[in-house]
């Protein structure tokens, strides 16, 4: 398993499999360590959560769907 290095986490983007930033559907200890060191992460509902851990991008209200992957939709949201 690949482990993470360190990206400027609220510009991480998944567009590309071949992008090292990619974070695909299934990565789910991948999305949990970005969240664990993004000072932008913000819980969605509840409702809304995928991952088992609270703190994760796959729970994040930032995220986004994009093709087979998330992508961090932070710099959209200035104000937040």
């Amino acid at each position: 398993m690949q482990r993470f290095q360190s990206l400027k986490f609220a510009n991480w983007a998944v567009i590309s499999m071949n992008d090292p930033a990619q974070l695909a559907i299934d990565q789910w200890e991948k999305g949990h360590a970005i969240a664990l060191n993004c000072s932008e992460f913000k819980p969605d509902v509840e409702e809304e959560w995928l991952a088992e851990e609270t703190i994760s991008c796959y729970n994040c209200r930032y995220r986004r769907f994009v093709g087979s992957g998330i992508r961090c939709m932070k710099s959209l949201f200035p104000d937040f």
